[in-house]
């Protein structure tokens, strides 16, 4: 399963999120596999995208920013998994 998080630095934490991001390359923990990551031009949030079929091992990845940054998750599947689904519920 696929995951995209979003998330946004908390007024005052930049610096300290930087400092635990440089040190860690915010690598997700064991169970979870990072896909990739975005960060927004003006260093105020991004986007991440996280593989893994345990959903606690999401849920830690989210838990170990959750004091620095808001983030938000949310289960995603791609075009290829969507289009078959819409297609038989929005028949003709």
């Amino acid at each position: 399963m696929k995951f995209m998080t979003t998330w946004s630095v908390q007024p005052g934490a930049l610096k300290e999120a930087v400092g635990r991001f440089i040190a860690t390359q915010g690598k997700p923990p064991a169970g979870a596999t990072l896909v990739n990551r975005w960060h927004s031009a003006d260093c105020s949030g991004g986007f991440t995208l996280i593989e893994s079929d345990n959903p606690a091992a999401v849920y830690e990845a989210a838990a170990i920013w959750a004091d620095l940054l808001d983030i938000n998750t949310s289960l995603v599947i791609e075009d290829a998994a969507a289009g078959p689904i819409l297609a038989k519920i929005y028949k003709d």
